[in-house]
């Protein structure tokens, strides 16, 4: 197995439960309490030690923000380079929306194609230092591939459970990389009760959303990158597409750490989530002002990877919204089709429909007036569309 990353060079104060307090040394899963972990870092040693100038001769992959990531970076033959990803003006699109600041993180040209990579790398990293060898996760879309990807880099054994719901090419994209893929009959529900027995059952270490307190440390570093990409100031709102909330409450870690190191100007962004219509528990648990979700159908819709019905994070998501002044938003299948084809012909972009989710939240914001023309807006494009073979064949046939 290559080497990979270490403990040592780190800031890391501890890890804690937000829920009920109880800190941890070096945690693989959950708190006793079954609730997540967060890191928390020592801000004021960092900001008397480093500064972030020193960013500037660094790589581009998300290992540049080494001193606020809980485990030191693999060497250069095991790393698969996530983070680096593009900020592109939207120009055509912000005219349509009356937004003329209006852009998008590219989260689609990471490895494997989406925003998953920069959980993954971190997570595998982290779990391979701590002498994790299997790890055992339920997806219904980008999950498996990333972290299968990055697992077979490392030389860990990664054991995906997946609803028979799923297109094939979802399903071969795990197993080329060597993940061991097992079908659940009875759809998204069954896949993530049959991850947690066979982890339960087999000892293998479940890795699906906030399970583990590495993945929210990887998704950090889009807030960590678009920060710097602006120059270190955040625009006034970030859409987010929103399945477990990961990134949502990485992000918002990102801007308080970034915050108490001084180096962000007096801008705080609010965060949007964008859920889909079938399966929207966050944006049903936001609007009624409850600090948890109730239980939601596992609808299909086309952007499968937002299925989740009840996220094992909802509390340090709703938090994120509500503590950034946020909002949140359900779309229809019909509204997301039609974003994946305005980003494709409008600004050249050929996202997958979770992406898109994005575009079409935001438009639906603007109609009701949630989003103004004043404001700086950035999409979080989380996935390339070419991943979505599946989709492009039954909806968008060639004549």
């Amino acid at each position: 197995m290559a080497a990979m990353g270490t403990f040592t060079p780190s800031y890391v104060a501890g890890y804690a439960c937000p829920a009920c307090g109880a800190r941890y040394a070096l945690p693989r899963g959950l708190c006793a309490c079954g609730q997540p972990l967060l890191v928390g870092y020592r801000l004021d040693a960092l900001a008397a030690a480093f500064g972030r100038e020193a960013l500037a001769a660094r790589e581009s992959s998300l290992w540049r923000y080494r001193e606020l990531l809980p485990v030191a970076p693999p060497d250069e033959a095991s790393e698969l380079a996530a983070g680096g990803t593009p900020l592109l003006r939207l120009a055509r699109l912000g005219a349509m929306l009356g937004l003329p600041e209006l852009w998008a993180k590219d989260e689609g040209l990471n490895p494997t194609g989406s925003f998953k990579a920069r959980g993954a790398a971190v997570g595998v990293t982290a779990l391979a230092a701590l002498g994790v060898r299997d790890l055992c996760v339920a997806t219904s879309d980008n999950l498996g591939p990333a972290w299968a990807a990055y697992c077979a880099r490392a030389g860990l054994r990664l054991h995906v459970v997946i609803s028979d719901d799923v297109p094939r090419p979802t399903l071969r994209q795990s197993s080329i990389y060597g993940a061991e893929v097992v079908v659940a009959p009875g759809g998204a529900a069954a896949a993530f009760a049959l991850a947690e027995e066979l982890a339960r059952e087999r000892g293998w270490l479940n890795i699906s959303a906030f399970r583990e307190p590495y993945r929210v440390e990887g998704k950090k570093t889009i807030g960590l990158e678009l920060a710097e990409q602006r120059g270190w100031s955040l625009p006034d709102a970030i859409v987010c597409p929103t399945g477990g909330g990961v990134a949502i409450v990485g992000i918002w870690k990102a801007v308080e750490e970034l915050a108490a190191l001084g180096w962000l100007d007096a801008q705080r962004p609010r965060l949007i989530a964008v859920q889909s219509e079938s399966c929207a528990p966050i944006v049903a648990a936001f609007a009624a002002g409850a600090e948890r979700c109730g239980d939601s159908p596992y609808a299909d819709t086309i952007a499968r990877g937002l299925r989740v019905a009840k996220p094992l994070g909802d509390r340090l998501v709703l938090r994120a919204l509500r503590a950034s002044g946020g909002d949140a938003v359900a779309v229809s299948d019909a509204e997301i089709e039609a974003a994946v084809l305005d980003l494709a012909q409008l600004e050249g972009l050929f996202v997958a429909p979770e992406a898109a989710a994005a575009l079409a939240g935001l438009r639906k914001l603007r109609g009701t007036g949630r989003v103004t023309p004043s404001e700086r807006v950035t999409l979080l494009l989380t996935g390339s569309g070419l991943r979505r073979w599946d989709l492009l064949e039954e909806r968008y046939p060639v004549a």
